[in-house]
C-alpha cells in the first residue's frame, strides 16, 4: 500500500499533478592513509601518476592484498548507519573497459556486500524529519582519471586515483523532491564526517553522487527511472533532479515513454543530457575475484568498533535538546557539524545554554557566514564568546554592549572582561543615575508624556531615548521599570 502523497511535494504538469522519486549511490571516499589493495598514498592533489604502485598499474603478477583500515572505516560507516554488517562478504571482478582502468575490471562487492540494510533519519528545515533507507554499503576501488583538456588530439590519463578506496552507499528509492535529497546527502556527509570514515569534500571528489529519478501518477506504481551520474555538488543534486524530473513529465504527457539510460548533468546549463542507453550497457560479468578470498570478520571485531563509536549527529543533538534547554532547531543547527557542535559545547559549559546557543548561532555563525569563513578559522574562541555570556549574564554589561565587545574581539582580539575594564563599557547600574537619565528625557519631551498615558506602548520611545543618552549603558530592565514608574503607566 502507497503511504499517502503530499501535496506540497508535488510537480504540477500540464495534464495534472506528477510525483518524483529519487533514490542515490553515494560514492563515498574511504578515510585512509593508503588505497583499498596496495600501500600507495591517497594523498590529493600530487604530481600525475606519482601515487601509483605496481599493483595499482596492474603489473603482471601483482596481487591485491586487501587495507584492514579500510575495512574497519565500511565497518564503522554501516554501523553508524544502523545497518546490518555482514560477518561474509565477497570481492567480485566487475568487468568493463575504460583506459583509466588498468586492470580491465574493477575489484567490487555484488551479491554479498560488507554492509546491508541501513536507514539515515534526515531533518527538514520546513517539515517534519523522514526516513531514508539503505540498501547495502560495499567496498571497492576507484579507476584512474583521463585528462582531455591538456593535448589537441591526445588524452592523458592519471592513475593517483586507481585503487583508492571507495563506499558506494546505496539509497532505496525513498526521497520524493529535489529538497529532500539534498537534505539526505547532507545528513549522510554529516554522519561520515562525525564517523571520519570520509572527508566528504565533493569539490576534491571525496563524495560523488549517481542520482536515479524517475516520476509517475501519485500512487502508480514506479515509473522508468534514469541514473545522473558523478554529480559532484548538494547544489547540483537538486538542479539535477529538478530538470531530470520535468523531462519526464513532458515526454509523458506528449504520448512519449521514458528510455531507462545513464546521464550527465551540466552545471552551466543547468540540464542533464543522454550519456549511454541501458539497453547497451555492458554485461560486467560479475564473478568473485580468485586473488582475495571471502572476507570473513568476527563478531568481536564488530562490537569492540561499535564501543569506540562517537556520539553521532541524532544522538548529541538529543542530548543538546534535553542538557541544555535548547529547540530542536537549535540543536540541529550546531550538530550539523562536529567542529561547531564542539565549539558550542565549549561556550556553553557551566553557562545558560540557550543564552550561549543564541551567540553561537546569531552572532557567530551569521559572521562567518557573511566573511565566508568556516568554524576553525573564526578570529573569536569558545573562551572569548564564553566571556562575553557570562559579562552578559553577571549584569556587567548589556546585550547591546555585548555586541560591541564582540565586534571589538573579532577584529582586535583580547579578553572581553580587559576590553569592557578598559574602555569603559560597564553597563549603569546605579539606580541614582538611570533615574537622572529618566527624568532629563521626560522633561524635554511633555508632549510625549501625554501621549504615553494615552497609551503606554509609547513608554518603549522613552526607553530607547534613555538607552541613546547613555550610550548603550543603563541596564535596559532598570530603565524600563522606572519609565513606567515615571509615567504612571503599566
Amino acid at each position: 500500500m502507497n503511504a499517502p502523497v503530499d501535496p506540497k511535494k508535488l510537480i504540477k504538469g500540464a495534464t495534472g499533478d506528477w510525483e518524483v522519486v529519487v533514490g542515490m549511490e553515494i560514492h563515498a571516499q574511504v578515510t585512509s592513509q593508503a588505497k583499498l589493495f596496495s600501500g600507495a598514498s591517497t594523498g590529493f592533489g600530487a604530481a600525475p601518476n606519482s601515487h601509483v604502485s605496481l599493483v595499482d598499474a596492474a603489473m603482471p603478477g601483482m596481487l591485491p592484498v586487501i587495507n584492514l583500515e579500510c575495512v574497519r572505516q565500511a565497518v564503522r560507516t554501516g554501523l553508524g548507519l544502523k545497518a546490518q554488517i555482514n560477518l561474509r562478504s565477497i570481492f567480485d571482478r566487475k568487468n568493463y573497459f575504460y583506459p583509466d582502468l588498468p586492470q580491465g575490471y574493477q575489484i567490487s562487492q555484488y551479491k554479498h556486500p560488507i554492509v546491508g540494510e541501513g536507514e539515515v533519519v534526515v531533518d527538514m528545515l520546513d517539515g517534519p524529519s523522514f526516513t531514508v533507507g539503505i540498501e547495502r554499503l560495499h567496498l571497492e576501488q576507484d579507476a584512474g582519471k583521463s585528462i582531455h583538456d591538456l593535448h589537441p588530439t591526445m588524452s592523458y590519463v592519471d592513475l593517483n586515483r586507481s585503487g583508492v578506496a571507495l563506499m558506494e552507499i546505496v539509497s532505496k528509492p525513498d526521497m520524493r523532491s529535489s529538497e529532500e535529497a539534498k537534505a539526505y546527502v547532507t545528513k549522510l556527509r554529516t554522519i561520515l564526517r562525525y564517523l571520519g570514515t570520509c572527508d566528504g569534500d565533493m569539490e576534491k571528489g571525496s563524495l560523488r553522487a549517481d542520482v536515479n529519478v524517475s516520476v509517475r501518477r501519485p500512487g502508480e506504481p514506479l515509473g522508468t527511472r534514469c541514473e545522473i551520474k558523478n554529480v559532484n555538488s548538494i547544489r547540483f543534486i537538486g538542479q539535477a533532479i529538478e530538470y531530470e524530473a520535468r523531462r519526464q513529465i513532458g515526454i509523458l504527457e506528449d504520448g512519449g515513454r521514458i528510455d531507462q539510460e545513464t546521464r550527465l548533468f551540466d552545471p552551466g546549463k543547468g540540464e542533464t543530457r543522454s550519456m549511454r542507453s541501458k539497453e547497451e550497457a555492458h554485461d560486467y560479468r560479475y564473478f568473485p575475484d580468485p586473488d582475495l578470498l571471502p572476507l570473513e570478520l568476527e563478531q568481536g571485531f564488530v562490537d569492540d568498533l561499535a564501543t569506540r563509536l562517537p556520539e553521532l549527529p541524532d544522538e548529541k543533538k538529543a542530548r543538546f535538546v534535553a542538557d541544555y534547554g535548547l529547540s530542536p532547531y537549535d540543536a540541529g543547527v550546531l550538530v550539523a557539524d562536529r567542529e561547531q557542535a564542539d565549539y558550542f559545547e565549549a561556550v556553553a559549559k557551566g553557562r545558560d545554554g540557550k543564552a550561549a546557543a543564541n551567540w553561537v548561532i546569531n552572532e557567530l555563525f551569521g559572521r562567518l557566514n557573511k566573511e565566508g569563513l568556516d568554524i576553525a578559522a573564526s578570529p573569536v574562541s569558545a573562551e572569548q564568546l564564553g566571556e562575553i555570556v557570562d559579562l552578559i549574564a553577571d549584569g556587567t554589561i548589556s546585550g547591546k554592549i555585548a555586541k560591541d565587545v564582540f565586534e571589538i574581539a573579532w577584529s582586535e582580539g583580547g579578553s572581553p572582561r580587559r576590553i569592557v575594564e578598559e574602555r569603559g563599557m560597564k553597563q549603569v547600574t546605579d539606580t541614582g543615575a538611570i533615574e537622572a537619565a529618566v527624568d532629563a528625557v521626560i522633561a524635554a519631551n511633555p508632549d510625549k508624556v501625554e501621549q504615553a498615558k494615552a497609551k503606554p506602548s509609547l513608554a518603549g520611545w522613552f526607553v530607547g531615548q534613555v538607552m541613546k543618552t547613555t550610550g548603550g549603558k543603563a541596564n535596559p530592565q532598570a530603565v524600563n521599570a522606572l519609565v513606567k514608574q515615571k509615567l504612571g503607566v503599566e
